[in-house]
């Protein structure tokens, strides 16, 4: 999910005003009455919304990050700390190696299917909405959830496992995790939002999301069965995640990153696939590197694994601000994000968030997000091997 949001966010700025620390007596009281903690800039206390508020808000398209379920948890680790590279924001840079694989993943990559990623999809929009909130929403976490699961039994992968993420809400998120041979730490995640919403009317309004953000999801099932077929076993631990509830400000994923860091779990590098099947006629092809909110490092890895394994190239794009989508949830928590993303903001789908997100728009390209199901699989395997 990407949107600009200049002056909703101006606006949402405008009302924050300094706070005392929270206290868990407050959140009970204040979820209970349907209000939500809502947080629009980093430096920023968290305010009080109410559900309608917050729904308008996002109608807007102002990003913020829905802390009411893991302020209490943040409070009790330390923010990561941020650091400024020119006009951009980035944990400080780790350093990885260069793409050294090749010999053994090119001829993988070729084993990856457009054809499956379009039963997937099928699958996933049939449901009349994947709302986080929503009967079908949860319906369709059960599905990835036995997808995959499936998946590992046709391969034989006992070791692998699949299991849900719960959360207050209905829908949960999926985690997949293929163990490490030599090490249980750190840890390489990819992830996808499973939910969608129809902003008119986000419980029962007809929400597709093909591909916002159906494509991303399709991807990692896509990347998650080809390295299985090809009997990956790395050695370090490879997780997929499908997240509940970002568009609604970045709920499941959240609740995991928060998670993770309180548990003291070490993760090597996240990427985010949200988007990845448009690109505006008539433009060209590009992998949209995010700008903020990203580690450097990861970036040029990233920079390397297009230019050694997709079709088309990478290009820098223009900043996504914040709480724009899942690796933000990954960033705060202290750890290397990146998000590369179908094209360069303002060459990206305009359909999505209404019943029009769906593969017949003219613009939408399985053979673009293709590529990202291959970079997908190319980025677990380089990373974790």
């Amino acid at each position: 999910m990407k949107l600009s949001a200049t002056l909703g966010y101006l606006l949402a700025v405008l009302a924050l005003v300094e706070a005392s620390p929270i206290s868990h007596k407050e959140i009970v009281e204040k979820s209970a009455a349907s209000f939500r903690l809502l947080k629009f800039a980093e430096d920023a206390d968290p305010v009080w919304k109410s559900e309608d508020d917050k729904l308008e808000l996002m109608r807007a398209g102002v990003r913020f990050f829905d802390v009411t379920e893991v302020y209490e948890l943040e409070q009790l680790s330390p923010a990561a700390k941020i650091v400024s590279t020119s006009d951009d924001l980035s944990i400080a840079a780790t350093t990885y190696p260069s793409p050294s694989h090749q010999s053994a993943v090119t001829p993988i990559l070729a084993t990856v299917s457009t054809s499956n990623m379009q039963t997937y999809l099928s699958s996933l929009t049939a449901f009349n909405n994947r709302y986080y909130k929503a009967t079908s929403g949860a319906q369709a976490s059960a599905w990835i959830l036995s997808t995959v699961k499936q998946i590992a039994t046709t391969y034989g992968r006992t070791d692998v496992t699949a299991s849900s993420f719960t959360h207050s809400w209905t829908q949960s998120s999926v985690i997949v995790k293929i163990p490490g041979t030599t090490a249980t730490t750190p840890v390489t995640i990819l992830g996808a939002h499973l939910d969608s919403i129809n902003l008119s009317n986000p419980t029962s309004g007809r929400a597709p999301g093909a591909d916002d953000d159906g494509t991303g999801s399709v991807n990692l099932i896509e990347a998650y069965r080809t390295l299985l077929a090809a009997g990956f076993k790395p050695s370090t631990p490879v997780e997929f995640h499908w997240y509940s509830g970002e568009e609604a400000g970045l709920l499941g994923s959240q609740a995991i990153a928060t998670n993770y860091k309180s548990a003291g779990v070490k993760v090597k590098a996240f990427m985010e696939l949200d988007m990845s099947g448009y690109f505006k006629p008539g433009t060209t092809e590009v992998m949209a590197l995010q700008a903020d909110y990203i580690d450097e490092g990861l970036n040029t890895f990233l920079k390397s694994l297009i230019t050694t394994y997709s079709r088309f190239s990478w290009a820098m794009d223009t900043p996504c601000g914040y709480a724009c989508s899942d690796h933000a949830s990954w960033y705060k928590a202290g750890y290397p994000s990146a998000f590369p993303y179908e094209a360069v903001t303002g060459n990206d789908n305009p359909q999505i968030h209404s019943s029009g997100d769906t593969t017949s728009v003219s613009g939408f390209s399985w053979s673009h997000s293709l590529e990202f199901a291959k970079i997908a699989v190319a980025f677990a395997y380089e990373m974790a091997i």
